[in-house]
């Protein structure tokens, strides 16, 4: 399968303006690109392009007086196939866990692993450990939050999202994140493209998407708390404790958000593309 993906990302700043961003594809996938995804600007600055503590790919640059725009679009093949269900995988022992699950574990900015550690051991506690015990954490966040566009808030936290039962889909990620590290299973954020493929079309701006994934008998697997059902399509960006290590841009001052348009269509056997939300 081929996915058509991309996105066109204006800044405005009154001065110039210091600028990170993660909007490359991630390490993982390139070897699937089947078109160059170079980014371009519309800035003077050059775009210098380096690795974070995660291995996401980081974009720095200096935003000029006015507007920024950001933009790509290349074409990514893909197996067609849902995420992997793997019911057998097994929890690992902390004593056991790599150096790079570790930090998986921890509270983070908007997984408190302190307030939510009660709730977690309350509910699933007697659950069957492994892949179960993940599911059934998946269930109770889709069961528990609304998603709503109108919901979303950038600064709510997984408590706040479990208190006032809404959100949108880092909410339910940041949610699933926590309750997972409350039980010693390994769980970070991760968010990228997500187009509506194989599944009804929703008549909403697309939008980058987020889930998470979580460390299980030797292996990371995804899990989507907003979906809860394997989905096809997915292009990884990034991944990290939460959305504060993954935010899509973070300036060094006072900037707006003027245009942000994302795009995920999967491309036929005549090389038409067929749109999906993402």
């Amino acid at each position: 399968m081929l996915i058509r993906a991309g996105y066109e990302i204006s800044i405005e700043c009154s001065y110039e303006t210091p600028l990170m961003a993660l909007v490359s594809v991630h390490p993982s996938r390139a070897a699937d690109l089947r078109t160059p995804a170079i980014i371009s600007s519309n800035g003077p600055a050059p775009l210098v392009a380096s690795l974070d503590d995660f291995g996401n790919v980081r974009t720095r640059t200096v935003a000029p007086v006015g507007i920024l725009t950001l933009a790509t679009d290349f074409v990514v093949e893909d197996s067609g196939l849902p995420d992997p269900v793997a019911r057998s995988a097994g929890e690992v022992p902390v004593a056991q866990l790599p150096d790079e699950a570790l930090s998986f574990l921890m509270g983070s900015r908007y997984c408190e692993t302190d307030r939510l550690s009660q709730l977690a051991w309350s509910l699933f506690g007697s659950t069957p450990r492994g892949w179960a015990r993940v599911q059934a954490i998946v269930d109770y966040v889709h069961q528990r939050l609304t998603f709503g566009y109108q919901f979303a808030r950038m600064t709510r936290t997984a408590w706040e999202a479990h208190e006032e039962r809404v959100g949108v889909c880092r909410d339910f990620a940041h949610l699933a994140v926590a309750l997972c590290r409350c039980m010693n299973i390994p769980a970070r954020y991760a968010t990228g493209y997500l187009g509506d493929i194989g599944v009804p079309p929703v008549p909403a701006p697309m939008d980058f998407s987020a889930w998470f994934e979580v460390y299980l008998g030797g292996s990371w697997f995804t899990f989507d708390a907003r979906h809860n059902t394997p989905r096809v399509g997915r292009i990884l960006v990034a991944r990290g404790r939460d959305a504060a290590d993954c935010a899509i841009t973070t300036t060094f001052g006072q900037s707006t958000l003027v245009k942000f348009d994302i795009i995920t269509e999967e491309v036929t056997a005549a090389g038409r593309s067929i749109s999906h939300a993402a």
